[in-house]
C-alpha cells in the first residue's frame, strides 16, 4: 500500500507584512462623484422660488399696479370691501369644487390654504398650469394615487369649465342685447378662428389613431376618470359640492368685477358687467400667458366697453378689479406656497 505525502501548503506572508507594488504598475487615481444635493436644500429653494417670481411679474407691470393703486384711491369703500370679500369667496368655492371631485374627504384646512396657494402659482406659470400643479402635488400627498389625482383634476376643470359656460348663456338668453359683439371680434376673425378649432380637433384625432400607446394611456385615462366621475355622482354631498362650487366660483369672480364697478361708478348695468366678465375670461381661457395677465385685461376694458362703458372708466374698473384679485393676494400667496412646500404638503 502505497502513502502519498500531504502537499505542502503555500507560504503565507507574515502578519503584518505590506505587499509591494510593482515598479511596472502606475497608481491610477479615481475621480471624485459629485456630491448629490441634499432634499433639503432643494425645498429652501423652492420656498424662494415664487418670492422671485412675484418679484418679476411685479416689476415687469410696475406701470399697472401704480395706476390701479391711484384709482383704488378715488373709490367708494364699502363696495371695495364686497369685491375683497368675494374674492375670498372664490378660494372657498374653489376649495369646495375640490373636494367634490374626490370620494375621500380632504383636510378642510390644508385644501383652503392650497388653493390660495394655488391662485399665486396660476399667475406665475401660463394657462393654470400652475393651480393644476399645486393641487395635483396636494391630492398625491393626501395619498391619492397619481392616476385619480389625474382624473379628480381633470374633472375639477371640466365642472368650472361648464359652469362658467352654463352662466354665460344663462346670461346671454336674459339680456340678448348686454354686448355688441363688434367691438370683441374684428371682420373675418370668426373663420379663421374656427378653421384653428377643427385644425387642431383634426390633428389631435389623427395623432391618436396612429400612436398606440398614446391611444392606450388615453384610453386608461379615461376609463379611470369616469370610474372617479361615477363614484363621485354617487354620492349627493359629493355631488353637490361639485356643481355648487363649479357655478359659484365664476359668479364670485364676476360679482366682484361688478362691486369694483359700483365703487367706481361705471355706467354699466350689473347684470350686463358679469356678462361681459364672462366672455372675456372665455375668450381669453386658451391664452398662454401667465395668470391671463395682459390678456384678461385687455378682454375685461374690450368687453366693457361692448357692453356701454366708457373707455376711461372701464379701463379704471377693470385695474382696480385685478389689483384686488391678482396682485394684493400675490405676495401673501407666494408665502403660503413657500410654506406648504417646506411642510411638505405639496
Amino acid at each position: 500500500m502505497t502513502v502519498r505525502n500531504p502537499l505542502s501548503p503555500l507560504p503565507q506572508p507574515a502578519v503584518g507584512a505590506g505587499w509591494e507594488g510593482s515598479a511596472d504598475v502606475t497608481a491610477v487615481q479615481l475621480p471624485e462623484l459629485p456630491r448629490r444635493v441634499p432634499v433639503r436644500r432643494i425645498r429652501q429653494i423652492l420656498c424662494l422660488l415664487p418670492l422671485l417670481l412675484v418679484t418679476v411679474v411685479a416689476v415687469e407691470h410696475r406701470s399697472v399696479l401704480a395706476e390701479g393703486f391711484g384709482h383704488l384711491r378715488n373709490a367708494r369703500l364699502p363696495w371695495l370691501a364686497v369685491a375683497v370679500g368675494t374674492t375670498c369667496l372664490a378660494w372657498v368655492a374653489a376649495a369646495l369644487t375640490r373636494q367634490g371631485a374626490v370620494v375621500e374627504p380632504l383636510p378642510k384646512g390644508r385644501l383652503l390654504a392650497t388653493q390660495f396657494a394655488a391662485g399665486a402659482a396660476n399667475h406665475l406659470l401660463p394657462t393654470g398650469l400652475g393651480a393644476s400643479a399645486v393641487n395635483l402635488r396636494f391630492m398625491t400627498g393626501c395619498g391619492l394615487p397619481l392616476a385619480r389625482s389625474s382624473a379628480a383634476l381633470a374633472l375639477y376643470l371640466l365642472a368650472e369649465s361648464i359652469g362658467r359656460l352654463a352662466l354665460l348663456a344663462a346670461l346671454l338668453i336674459a339680456f340678448p342685447d348686454a354686448l355688441r359683439l363688434g367691438p370683441l371680434l374684428p371682420d373675418g376673425a370668426m373663420g379663421p378662428l374656427l378653421l384653428a378649432v377643427v385644425t387642431a380637433v383634426v390633428v389631435a384625432v389623427c395623432v391618436l389613431a396612429s400612436v398606440r400607446r398614446l391611444r392606450t394611456a388615453v384610453f386608461s385615462f379615461l376609463r379611470t376618470a369616469l370610474g372617479e366621475a361615477r363614484s363621485v355622482h354617487l354620492r349627493p354631498a359629493r355631488a353637490l359640492a361639485l356643481w355648487g362650487g363649479s357655478l359659484s366660483f365664476p359668479a364670485l369672480q364676476a360679482a366682484g368685477l361688478v362691486a369694483v364697478g359700483q365703487a367706481l361708478g361705471l355706467d354699466v348695468p350689473p347684470a350686463h358687467m358679469a356678462l361681459a366678465y364672462l366672455a372675456a375670461t372665455v375668450a381669453v381661457a386658451l391664452v398662454p400667458v401667465p395668470g391671463g395677465i395682459g390678456s384678461v385685461e385687455a378682454a375685461l376694458i374690450v368687453a366693457l366697453v361692448a357692453a356701454g362703458g366708457p373707455v376711461a372708466v372701464a379701463t379704471a374698473v377693470v385695474l382696480a378689479y385685478r389689483i384686488i384679485t391678482v396682485w394684493l393676494p400675490l405676495l401673501p400667496g407666494a408665502l403660503t406656497l413657500g410654506a406648504l412646500v417646506r411642510l411638505k404638503v405639496i
